[in-house]
């Protein structure tokens, strides 16, 4: 029981990032607004990096060269939702909230399940190991959750809604713990989450946010993009070298 009660403490610490928005609600919204497209260009970066550098490595390590097909599988998932919520959001040829953004919350909630798993399997094999683990989680939100937020206001959420909303779906990670910790399902389960987590990332940086920054033409805009989707990619490859 108190393993169980040390696990839940990490993964309600690490739930409590998706408040890292906090630092952004009392901009003016002039000033928000300039600010949205570097946060969208910095999630990409972040989704591209923590798909490729993170996800996709260990999911291969698991499965092998068969968990592409779980990464296409993720791919059309997603490419199936978000045909769903357009239709169910936007039949009536307007739509005020971006699909992406709730695509970003399904996807991040997945990231998040996965996360808690990997928390709990930590604890349950040392106490060491599970505080390592926690610290390392926490260092790899805290940029995925700044770039979220800014998915989730450019998409057409308040600001107050983004928070709630991201906090909700940071919460997954107490189900992923709790399955883990009762059900011993880690394995079998991230076999196929985490490849299809991955494509669902892919997805949303691939065919949603990058299209939308292509609507700014100007030089400068262009390369403070470039700038900060890189800035995303190398601080997960920097989380990645810090961390094994």
């Amino acid at each position: 029981m108190s393993t169980l009660l040390v696990i839940l403490a990490s993964v309600a610490l690490v739930s409590l990032i998706a408040f890292t928005g906090l630092l952004f609600i009392s901009l003016k919204e002039a000033f928000l607004k300039r600010t949205l497209m570097i946060l969208v260009s910095f999630a990409s970066g972040s989704l591209i990096g923590g798909a490729f550098i993170h996800l996709l490595p260990e999911a291969l390590e698991q499965s092998g060269p068969n968990v592409f097909y779980y990464v296409v599988a993720g791919i059309m998932l997603f490419f199936i939702m978000e045909k769903f919520l357009y239709w169910r959001h936007c039949h009536n040829g307007t739509c005020s909230v971006h699909t992406f953004a709730f695509l970003n919350l399904i996807g991040d909630g997945i990231h998040n399940f996965i996360d808690g798993m990997i928390i709990a399997s930590s604890y349950l094999h040392s106490h060491d190991l599970g505080v390592a683990t926690t610290l390392a989680v926490i260092f790899h939100e805290i940029p995925q959750e700044i770039g979220d937020f800014g998915v989730l206001v450019y998409g057409g959420l308040s600001k107050r809604k983004a928070l709630t909303y991201n906090f909700l779906s940071a919460l997954t990670a107490i189900a992923g713990a709790l399955v883990t910790y009762h059900l011993a399902l880690i394995q079998s389960i991230e076999q196929w989450l985490i490849p299809i987590a991955a494509g669902g990332f892919i997805y949303i940086a691939g065919t949603d946010l990058m299209p939308e920054l292509h609507k700014q033409f100007q030089l400068k805009d262009s390369v403070t993009q470039l700038v900060t989707i890189l800035a995303g990619i190398t601080l997960m490859s920097a989380l990645k070298i810090f961390l094994s």
